[in-house]
This record gives C-alpha cells, structure tokens and sequence, in this order.
C-alpha cells in the first residue's frame, strides 16, 4: 500500500485536516514541520490564510500539540517533525499523526520553566530566548520545548500563556516570566546564634551613711572625747574634747543631744559650789 493512501484529506467548512505517518525531521530545533507538496497545493486550493499554523494530535494517547510549516519537501504521506516534537507527542517512527488547520491570537504573555538552573546563568538569556525563540511560531501551555544555544539543549516547560493556551507568537511582542528552574534549590538558612541579653545593669540603691571624718568644734579645735555613731552599715568611734559653748555638727542627733544636756549640767554644778563654801 502507497504511504499516499494514507493521507486523507477532509474539507470541513474549507479548514486543512489530514492524517499522515510521521518521522523525525533533519531540523533540531523550533516546532516547523515538513510537509508533502501535495499539503501546500491543498492549502492554496483551499485560500488557508497566512501564516499556517497547525493542531497536532497523536490519535492513540490524545496528546495534542501546535506548529507550522517550514516547507514542502517531505515524502508524500508523510510529515518530519523535530525529534523533541516526537518526543514531546509520544510519538514513534512510523506512527500516525493528525493535522488540523487552526487560527491562533498572538501572544501577550508567557511563563516559562527551564529544566535546569544553566539557562538562567548565561551571560544575557533573554537575548538568548529572543533568538531561540525565533525557530517557534507558536507556543501550548503544558508542553516542553526544547531551544539550543551554542551546542547546548536547553528543555523549557510552557507553564502559562494568554490571551488562550495556545498563541502566535510571530511578530510579536510578549512578556516572558520565568518561573525557578526545576533544579532550583533555595539556599539554605543559616541559623544565626542565640544572642544573650544583657542583663540590664541593677541601679545601686545608695544609702545614708553618717558622716565618718575628723569632727571638729565650730572654734576649729578637734573633738577628743569618744562617741559612738551608729548608723545603717558601721559603727564607728572618734574622740574629741570639750569645745566650750560651741556646737558640733555630726550626723547623730543624739549625741547633740547629749552634748547640750551636758552643757546645760555645769552652770548648776558651780552655782551649788558657791553656796556651799559661803555657808
């Protein structure tokens, strides 16, 4: 059987559905396929609008996907598709494929998440992506493309895309967000050290403390006889002698006390004196 008789073509309100075998194509990257020439002649029958753009669909798993045409040179019957489009399928050599021509709005924004941390530590990966990206005429959300820079594969899974899940993305301009590649580990907490606190320094309580110099008369002439002074924390004894009539200032008032009522005694003494000798 002609690999031709396979192909089927369907006109169903003037839209493109075919079903070919598929294999993997000599071009790595992107998600243009290569078609039959009977496909182009199809398509220009059929006035398909430009660009023309296409639902893949694995008919045993269900699987879906969208691409475009980079040219008409495969063999009849059959449709070459980048091996990470097979892969991404679930398709095998040889395995049957379908084909549905669909419109879709372009692009506004996109969410990406690289496979590996590597794209994100390029020198400039946005000027990578933009240039990547270029092999690409529309992106689905859920699928993993693959783009290569300087002999490098780098996978990217479609995480979101508006204005729909599926969008043109030729000649457009679109905000790309990046989600943490899937290798992404967050660093590590560093457990910082318990800081003590200070303890907050006790104010010292001051207490009265008499007064425990060289006591001295009013007259200037140091005290010789003994007193004893006691206050909260010592006792303390100091000697002075008699000032005459002048006072002492001290921190004890007892024995001010003490030193007036002696005073006060003397006077009496000598007056009873003199009375006794004239008798």
């Amino acid at each position: 059987m002609e690999w031709s008789d396979v192909a089927a073509g369907l006109d169903v309100c003037g839209s493109f559905q075919h079903t070919y075998r598929c294999s993997s194509s000599w071009v790595e990257t992107g998600n243009r396929i290569l078609m039959a020439t009977s496909a182009l002649d199809s398509l220009v029958d059929k006035s398909m609008e430009y660009p023309w753009l296409f639902e893949l669909c694995n008919p045993l798993t269900g699987k879906t996907s969208h691409c475009g045409v980079l040219e008409f040179t495969s063999e009849e019957g059959f449709v070459l598709l980048p091996t990470w489009m097979m892969e991404c399928m679930e398709l095998m050599e040889g395995d049957i494929v379908t084909l549905n021509s669909t419109f879709l709005e372009k692009g506004t924004f996109l969410k990406l998440q690289p496979h590996t941390k590597d794209l994100v530590q390029l020198v400039d990966p946005k000027a990578v992506l933009e240039k990547t990206l270029r092999d690409f005429c529309c992106l689905t959300t859920g699928d993993t493309i693959m783009v290569m820079h300087e002999n490098m594969k780098f996978y990217i899974d479609i995480l979101e895309a508006k204005p729909s899940l599926t969008v043109n993305i030729l000649d457009t301009d679109c905000e790309v967000d990046f989600a943490p590649p899937l290798d992404y580990e967050p660093p590590k907490k560093v457990e910082k050290k318990a800081k003590f606190q200070k303890k907050p320094v006790e104010e010292e309580i001051v207490k009265f403390k008499a007064f425990t110099g060289v006591v001295r008369c009013l007259d200037e002439e140091p005290v010789v006889e003994g007193i004893v002074v006691v206050d909260d924390s010592m006792i303390s004894t100091v000697e002075r002698k008699p000032c005459g009539s002048g006072k002492v200032v001290f921190g004890s008032s007892s024995a001010i006390q003490s030193q007036e009522h002696h005073s006060t005694d003397e006077p009496s003494k000598k007056r009873r004196q003199e009375e006794t000798n004239m008798k």
